[in-house]
């Protein structure tokens, strides 16, 4: 579904993605983990089309996405769920969820997918006309879900979604990852420094340090793998 293809990305000379190459199946959860700065946000910015390569390319099924705009690309369903969530905090819940369908014109298909939203995550329901801002770290991290499933999604792209969480909201954020993912059907893309829980949760799961991939394999392989052991959990 996702081919990135020797990709060289820089923030103006410093080079910061060096020769990226991987690969996301349809229907597979896949985790880029790796330390603070490696590179993965860098990544996920570049596949969103934020950041361009200057050399090699990215394939979403059958076309180039490297070269197009960063709105076509989610016209072509790969969604993006940044880091620290970046809701609209002066708007309310719902008007939040709605910006996630702003390209969606069939309005039995916008109904379809709110209550979809609503099912997963009930409290956004209940919640629908308080501020995004004044609700908790959880609660916003199931509106920036809920906006991304709004937007009819091939592929989410998950940026850090544990970040600044409790250990029992991380753990239920990567329990509503993997429900996207297996009862939806959703392809996912998983950026994390949780490396144990991701690597747990992943079909397959790439490490990345200093700008390149350095390790891939089965997520729960990479646990038993010596240097994630040693570089990432401590053991």
């Amino acid at each position: 579904m996702l081919q990135v293809d020797s990709i060289d990305v820089y923030y103006g000379d410093v080079q910061v993605l060096k020769g990226i190459t991987l690969d996301v199946q349809e229907k597979e959860l896949v985790a880029v983990i790796g330390a603070n700065g490696a590179g993965k946000t860098t990544l996920i910015r570049t596949i969103s089309g934020l950041l361009k390569p200057r050399k090699g390319r990215i394939l979403f099924g059958d076309q180039c996405i490297s070269d197009i705009k960063g709105h076509q690309i989610v016209t072509q369903g790969v969604i993006q769920v940044p880091e620290g969530r970046l809701l609209f905090p002066e708007m309310t819940v719902l008007e939040n969820l709605q910006m996630g369908a702003f390209q969606e014109k069939d309005k039995s298909k916008y109904s379809e997918h709110l209550e979809m939203v609503h099912e997963m995550f009930p409290v956004l329901k209940e919640r629908e006309k308080q501020l995004a801002g004044t609700l908790s770290g959880g609660e916003q991290q199931m509106v920036a879900i809920g906006r991304a499933l709004m937007a009819s999604p091939k592929m989410i792209m998950f940026d850090e979604p544990s970040l600044g969480l409790s250990p029992k909201l991380v753990q239920s954020t990567f329990e509503m990852v993997v429900r996207i993912n297996k009862e939806l059907g959703i392809t996912v893309l998983l950026v994390e420094q949780n490396v144990q829980h991701s690597c747990q949760i992943s079909d397959r799961a790439f490490v990345i340090e200093n700008g390149e991939v350095v390790l891939y394999g089965r997520g729960t392989d990479m646990l038993q793998n010596e240097h994630v052991r040693r570089a990432y959990l401590g053991l």
